[in-house]
């Protein structure tokens, strides 16, 4: 009994310091191992994906309680990539994004909750091309913290979510002979980011 209770309390005093607070960790995006990519309708017939390959932030999380997490991203609007350069061009203009005036696409959380085994909801305010809107992230995996080649910690985690891009303001469309439209409004959202845990 003395030696569970002597390990119960070197487990706390681990996870609360020696303060007796919980104590708050740092992780930041690895944006050499993170991706933001997303999926819009073309021409009612396919899908095109695409990503922005520039993002950075972080997370800031007390002890090992996930939905204590505070969350900062920060995408540079025009690292957009969907692998054609002229349709790339286009999405950075004033049509879409308009990098020039809206350099940074940002989500800052508001609060994250468990919604069953190894799932999470994460609420924040997603702001894009001046436009902020609530959103709701499902986050479906979260990793068990390993250590790379360095000795540095490392988490990933994978999270999907839908808007409506009229929602913020990307109204650009043109009406096909046919009826439909050339863009559709609903984008599918995924990020995929690795974390790594700073001293």
């Amino acid at each position: 009994m003395t030696h569970r209770i002597a390990a119960v309390a070197a487990a706390l005093t681990l996870a609360l310091g020696a303060d007796g607070f919980a104590q708050t960790s740092r992780w930041e995006i690895d944006p050499a191992h993170s991706n933001a990519s997303f999926t819009v309708r073309h021409m009612m017939v396919s899908n095109v994906r695409g990503e922005f390959t520039k993002l950075a932030g972080g997370v800031d999380v007390v002890g090992d309680d996930p939905t204590t997490a505070k969350v900062v991203v920060t995408i540079d609007a025009a690292s957009i990539n969907t692998r054609e350069p002229k349709r790339d061009a286009h999405l950075r203009s004033a049509d879409f994004f308009d990098a020039d005036r809206f350099p940074t696409i940002t989500f800052t959380s508001k609060k994250i909750e468990r919604a069953g085994e190894g799932r999470l909801k994460l609420v924040g305010h997603l702001t894009m091309h001046g436009v902020t809107k609530e959103v709701t992230l499902d986050i479906e995996e979260l990793t068990p913290e390993v250590k790379d080649p360095g000795g540095n910690l490392r988490v990933g985690a994978h999270a999907t979510t839908r808007i409506n891009r009229k929602d913020f303001g990307l109204l650009w469309n043109r009406i096909l002979a046919s009826g439909g439209v050339l863009v559709g409004d609903e984008v599918a959202i995924t990020i995929d980011v690795e974390l790594v845990k700073k001293a």
